[in-house]
């Protein structure tokens, strides 16, 4: 499907269609990318470098995206995105993938070299299909410079998006985004407070408390049933990794890295885990973690969390209690931070908020109009735009009060808050930036979802040490971490879930940490060591 614009100032021929040998790849098509192409110069009576519209005479550009499973393309019908094609003269052929059949698809149309004028969220392309293909993609630093004074005014605010945007050659192929309203904190503890106050029990302050309480939950019936059914500790997903974090063990990006003293550490061969383990050993040997934990999916851990006939579970971690829980969801409360051994707490999350994203907007070399593409990716970049595109439109989703402050409306009988903001916006995906001093002026529902987990914050917002960030590798260093993260983060991974279950890390310690230098330990942390001083680097 081509271009169906002609102007004879803007020098454009009709781009004819591309249609892939596969089928998979009908109806997504865009424009054939058969070899990196300068673009064309935009006449000015035809562009506007400045103002609306960005065109005087209407053009289409097909944009790709991904949505989750089954959500389908109702974000379209969003009132800023239909205001802003009438305001702009840039019509959007929406091409809506499930990320469902988005592998395979993938895959055909980066071997292909197809693909459309734009490519929108992250979760189209990840940093190694970019990096590994990188002649389908614009640098986008000088567009930036000359057609997006929102993004540069942004960046300026905020050095952090141009951080995670810098790719190693120094250059910006994907627009980043700061999502409104995010916390500084991932899983906070949960505690069943039910069940703390049947036993007369205090909230504990520290792992010694909770160690007493997690036993009194075992032993003493507090759900009531007349059985020893509690399970004191459980969850979904790798709650091991929370287990760690009284201990000053903290991974929101899955890395095995933390800064300790400034520095990147892979922890997993530190004794502050060694230490962490051992705990969560004596716990798992005395009853008091889920037997399951290691080997139970979502679904199951779901079904004891939402036991229809007694709570079962007391306490977790989790991003919000009323989303876990079912009908026990108001048994259970978020608690402070835990203090560890050495009497200080630790918190996962990021002190800078858990809001930025990169690979959020893509221009490929396909694309003949490079220039409306960054001035149209330029309008999402106001804080209006930005909460329009993460909650839905001003006057269906968010009510302006006459104050100049922003609230959101409830959903319709039967919709969860959260199913409503993705049905009416492009939610987590696309680029967007709300500024920090403009979130005062957003007012949430702070009983559920966004505005509950703002409160949560609270109880650990103080306590969020530094993670190791979402660093970018290079082409070659994406051609090595592959077999190095398989061995040694699976061989870390089965030894965590051994010594947890079976406590046998002294006598193996030695020969776990020789084996992780054969699997080329030392080669990992040094490519990790040297795309942090890269990220670092940037200014």
């Amino acid at each position: 499907m081509g271009m169906k614009y002609r102007n004879r100032a803007y020098r454009l021929k009709l781009l004819t269609s591309v249609v892939l040998a596969s089928t998979l790849l009908l109806g997504l098509i865009g424009c054939s990318n058969e070899t990196a192409e300068e673009p064309q110069a935009v006449d000015e009576a035809v562009f506007n470098q400045e103002g609306l519209p960005i065109v005087n005479e209407p053009i289409t550009l097909d944009v790709l995206t991904v949505r989750w499973g089954n959500m389908g393309d109702t974000f379209t019908q969003n009132q800023w995105l239909k205001d802003l094609e009438q305001q702009t003269n840039v019509k959007i052929n929406w091409q809506v993938m499930s990320s469902n059949d988005w592998g395979e698809q993938k895959s055909i149309m980066l071997a292909s070299g197809t693909l459309p004028d734009v490519i929108l969220g992250d979760a189209v392309f990840s940093d190694s299909d970019i990096v590994n293909n990188l002649a389908y993609f614009r640098p986008l630093d000088e567009y930036i410079d000359q057609y997006m004074p929102n993004l540069k005014a942004a960046m300026e605010e905020t050095p952090e998006l141009k951080k995670i945007s810098t790719f190693p050659d120094g250059q910006i192929y994907s627009l980043p985004a700061r999502l409104p309203s995010r916390p500084k904190s991932m899983n906070q503890p949960i505690i069943n407070k039910v069940w703390l106050d049947r036993l007369g029990l205090e909230v504990p302050e520290t792992t010694d408390e909770l160690y007493q309480v997690l036993k009194a939950f075992k032993e003493q019936d507090p759900n009531g049933n007349g059985k020893q059914d509690e399970i004191p500790i459980s969850g979904s997903g790798d709650i091991s990794s929370d287990l760690l974090s009284p201990f000053g063990i903290t991974d929101i990006n899955a890395s095995s890295m933390m800064i300790q003293d400034g520095k990147p550490v892979f922890y997993p061969v530190t004794e502050q885990y060694k230490e962490a383990i051992k705990w969560a050993h004596q716990l798992y040997a005395e009853g008091l973690i889920d037997p399951e934990l290691f080997t139970q999916d979502n679904t199951m851990s779901t079904a004891k969390h939402q036991n229809p006939d007694a709570a079962l579970i007391g306490f977790t971690n989790q991003w919000i209690p009323d989303a876990v829980f079912g009908k026990w969801k108001d048994e259970y409360e978020a608690i402070p931070t835990l203090a560890g051994p050495d009497g200080q707490r630790y918190q996962a999350g990021d002190p800078v908020g858990l809001s930025f994203r990169r690979n959020e907007l893509l221009i490929t070399t396909s694309s003949k109009y490079p220039e409306v593409v960054a001035r149209w990716a330029d309008q999402f970049y106001t804080n209006e735009a930005s909460i329009q595109n993460f909650w839905g439109a001003i006057g269906t989703v968010i009510e302006k009060k006459d104050d100049d402050t922003y609230a959101l409306m409830s959903p319709p009988e039967g919709t969860s808050a959260d199913a409503w903001y993705w049905e009416q916006s492009l939610r987590d995906f696309g680029p967007k930036y709300v500024s920090p001093s403009f979130e005062q002026n957003i007012i949430l529902d702070e009983t559920v979802g966004d505005g509950l987990k703002l409160v949560i914050d609270k109880l650990g917002a103080d306590y969020v040490t530094t993670p190791f960030p979402n660093v970018m590798y290079s082409s070659e260093e994406f051609q090595e971490l592959p077999t190095l993260t398989t061995d040694i983060d699976g061989y870390v991974r089965t030894n965590r879930a051994k010594w947890i279950t079976e406590g046998t890390i002294d006598e193996e310690w030695d020969g776990y940490l020789k084996q992780l230098n054969d699997m080329g330990l030392e080669r990992l942390v040094q490519i990790r060591t040297e795309a942090y001083a890269r990220y670092t680097s940037v200014q």
